[in-house]
């Protein structure tokens, strides 16, 4: 197969990114402070409150308060994956962890994972700016593509990643074994040309403007993002 005209876009005035370095993420609800053995007791309390946020990660549920610290230590204090703790600023509590992983100054492009929200932070304001501020690090550091991945049989993260603006590209069959079990691989990635419309699209959504007084959305983050999506998740209808 050959392809004609230009070769690709020009990048040789281009400069690799950093690496992920900010000890602090913060915006009107969430709150996202690097990953401290200190934040354990807080985030198990609250992981405590449903053995089913871990069905689809590699590990967990954990039996104890010294297990999950001891967790912790091992694998999510290091550089890649890079964990930060996300508190919702209006509970006052911390609820959940996401990271970074992957991460490829080289080629520009990281990707967003290891997320667990416990159900009190779920559905918040909070957990949906969490995650427009790890994207909007990822972006203005110069990173080219963000990506996310999870499980092809996990429709509420399929969903989950459409709703914040990644469009859908494909499925990895048997890309791994995970707890037992074969796993699918789903891949939707953003990258930098998007990131100006998803950027306006999450203030729309959170401007406090957007919610009536019992704090029902009057514009939906789907509808707003979709327009920038290159393509759909035909699993999602």
């Amino acid at each position: 197969m050959t392809f004609s005209g230009e070769k690709g876009e020009d990048l040789s005035t281009w400069t690799p990114p950093r690496r992920p370095d900010a000890a602090v993420l913060e915006g009107r609800y969430a709150r996202l402070e690097r990953l401290r053995p200190d934040h354990a007791p807080a985030l198990f309390a609250a992981n405590a409150e449903s053995d089913a946020i871990w069905d689809w990660l590699p590990y967990g549920p954990f039996g104890d308060l010294a297990a999950y610290r001891d967790w912790m230590t091992a694998a999510a204090l290091g550089a890649d994956p890079r964990f930060y703790a996300i508190r919702d600023r209006q509970a006052d509590a911390w609820g959940g962890v996401a990271s970074y992983l992957r991460i490829a100054p080289e080629a520009g492009t990281i990707e967003v994972g290891h997320i667990n929200f416990a159900p009190r932070l779920q559905k918040t304001r909070a957990a949906t700016e969490a995650m427009l501020l790890m994207m909007r690090w990822a972006f203005e550091a110069g990173y080219r593509r963000y990506e996310w991945k999870c499980n092809a049989r996990n429709l509420g993260s399929r969903r989950a990643a459409q709703r914040l603006g990644f469009s859908f590209e494909g499925v990895f069959r048997q890309a791994a074994v995970v707890k037992g079990r074969n796993r699918d691989t789903a891949w939707f990635a953003c990258i930098d040309k998007e990131w100006p419309a998803l950027r306006a699209a999450f203030d729309a959504w959170l401007d406090p403007a957007n919610f009536d007084a019992q704090g029902r959305q009057r514009q939906s983050l789907s509808a707003l993002t979709a327009p920038i999506r290159v393509a759909s998740d035909p699993a999602l209808g």
